[in-house]
């Protein structure tokens, strides 16, 4: 638990603090799995199978074409610790490309219990989700229908985007070597996939804009309607959720947050590895991490996300703002059919879809 207790009084001190007694809020809290499927109701709307797999955690209104504007409406359980986030996110998963050519999903591991969270470490599968607001600056919480995409599902080159994607390689078990902010890090943090074997397993940060032109809820490409603030995204250091957003976007909302640890450690012997690459890609098929990305559509009920912004005394983690908590057994039970019926965690011959593909 030392650990831990360095990272609380890391992540306290590097909140940017508002001035005149104003404070910051950071939602914390996990979110089981709610399915492992091959629909992307973002990107494909209607396409069952998608192009490739995704997991996704939140609520159950979670289906292929998410064309309602307030999915919060529709949902009845959220598998989130906050009862009232019934958002869905959703990421490509991880596997383990072995040598003789056949492919494993990488489990998650739950996330540590921090800041009196007692939920996290209790999820099956999913991610913890942050939604940071400084006390400096007001920030307008999301409308019904919002809807956003971080990252580029078909990158495979470095764009030096480190600050919105990274992967950080844990030296040791319990988390070992996370000792700064995420995205951060110039030693600790890469773009791409860590090159080496990591003994604690992998973990992926996703950072979303927190700038938007107070008009569209969507886009073409679902990004354009939002933008990183010009001194370019940095959370838990103020520049990002308390910098100053571009003349086209001058809206401030919520600094979001995904953070994804995958449980690498079945699979670091060397001798089960490619000959010519490191082992892991994503269900893309993108064996370089740059095409890391996360898919976002806004599910809170009612106002409850912009009281939590509000909070005049400001909060950290899993209880915040007022807002309703459950307990992990009703989070994890709390799941979606399987849309696409394919083996999630068998040894597989190809990635799903890849097989589709036209050469």
């Amino acid at each position: 638990m030392i650990l831990s207790a360095l990272i609380f009084a890391g992540l306290s001190s590097a909140l940017p603090q508002a001035g005149g007694g104003g404070q910051n809020t950071m939602l914390r809290f996990g979110c089981s799995q709610v399915v492992i499927d091959r629909i992307d109701p973002l990107v494909n709307p209607g396409l069952a199978p998608s192009p490739h797999m995704h997991q996704v955690v939140g609520g159950n209104a979670f289906n292929v074409t998410m064309q309602s504007t307030d999915i919060a409406k529709l949902a009845d359980c959220t598998t989130c610790g906050y009862a009232d986030d019934f958002s869905n996110y959703w990421t490509a998963n991880l596997y383990f490309k072995a040598r003789n050519g056949t492919y494993k999903r990488v489990p998650q591991i739950p996330n540590r219990d921090l800041f009196g969270d007692k939920y996290t470490g209790k999820t099956k599968g999913g991610f913890v989700v942050y939604y940071v607001s400084p006390g400096k600056a007001k920030v307008t919480a999301f409308k019904p229908g919002f809807r956003m995409l971080v990252g580029d599902a078909n990158n495979r080159v470095s764009k030096n985007l480190k600050s919105q994607t990274c992967f950080r390689c844990y030296t040791g078990p319990n988390f070992g070597g996370d000792n700064a902010a995420p995205c951060q890090d110039a030693k600790l943090d890469t773009e791409g996939f860590p090159k080496g074997a990591c003994p604690g397993g992998i973990r992926s940060n996703i950072l979303y804009p927190t700038c938007w032109d107070g008009t569209n809820l969507d886009s073409p490409d679902h990004k354009a309607h939002v933008a990183y603030p010009k001194n370019g995204p940095a959370l838990f250091t103020g520049s990002s959720v308390g910098g100053d957003c571009p003349s086209t976007h001058p809206i401030k909302i919520p600094q979001i947050m995904l953070e994804i640890v995958w449980d690498t450690s079945k699979f670091n012997n060397k001798a089960e590895w490619p000959t010519d690459s490191q082992p892991f890609v994503l269900s893309t098929g993108d064996d370089t991490g740059f095409g890391q990305h996360g898919d976002y559509v806004f599910g809170w009920k009612d106002d409850s996300l912009q009281k939590a912004m509000d909070s005049a005394k400001g909060c950290m983690g899993a209880s915040c703002g007022g807002l309703r908590e459950q307990q992990p057994d009703a989070g994890n039970a709390c799941q979606v059919k399987q849309v696409v019926h394919e083996d999630a965690d068998g040894w597989l011959k190809e990635l799903p879809g890849m097989g589709e593909m036209p050469m």
